[in-house]
């Protein structure tokens, strides 16, 4: 089986001040993660995340079972990074991202797109932060099943984008390896966090979240 961790970067964008709210991914150049949707566990679901060295640096294992309607991306040695929770009793399909394991003070919210037939929006994330961080908006544009997605600031500003990925010999990989790049001034683990979201919305393996 060919290597899935990717073997490059991708060109920087200039650092928006408008993602003052999301710490920088460090580095003048952007991100390039390889995702692929398979836990590290088996016969568990999640993702296991990859830099462009092939080190592990986030995962998503599905193995608590008794915590309905929550899952936790965690960093490459299993410590929780980010809590993603369904919100209950809410219109629409609605979720809130929590820093490590937390159920207070949520760091943002992500609402699916009401309507799917107009516009090439998926998703709005909010931050919870209060005051004018609180206002603080961006959008994400595309088609996940085709792996095409765009994350947008206010401002139009392109923060992360993923993308399919081919191997080394030039074949496409499933749409289950592709490759995630996060542009400086945003943080890596929150464009992860969109991922997952996205695959409880539209993944076509169902969501990771019971219940």
């Amino acid at each position: 089986m060919a290597k899935v961790h990717p073997d490059g970067v991708a060109p920087a964008v200039p650092n928006p001040a408008s993602l003052a709210l999301f710490p920088d991914v460090g580095g003048e150049a952007a991100a390039v993660l390889t995702v692929w949707k398979k836990s590290l566990l088996l016969n568990f679901e999640g993702f296991t995340v990859f830099d462009s060295k092939g080190d592990l640096v986030f995962r998503v294992d599905n193995y608590a079972s008794s915590s309905r309607g929550v899952v936790v991306l965690m960093d490459a040695t299993g410590e929780p990074l980010l809590t993603v929770r369904r919100k209950r009793l809410s219109l629409g399909e609605r979720w809130l991202v929590y820093e490590g394991e937390g159920a207070t003070r949520p760091r943002f919210s992500v609402k699916k797109h009401a309507n799917m037939f107009q516009g090439k929006t998926l998703a709005q994330v909010t931050a919870c932060a209060p005051g004018p961080e609180g206002c603080c908006a961006y959008e994400v544009e595309g088609s996940y099943s085709r792996r095409s997605c765009a994350v947008f600031d206010a401002a139009r500003r392109g923060v992360a984008e993923i993308t399919t990925k081919d191997s080394p010999g030039g074949v496409r990989f499933g749409g289950d390896v592709f490759r995630l790049v996060v542009q400086p001034g945003f943080d890596a683990t929150v464009a992860m966090a969109i991922v997952v979201l996205l695959e409880q919305m539209f993944g076509s393996g169902g969501s990771l979240i019971k219940g």
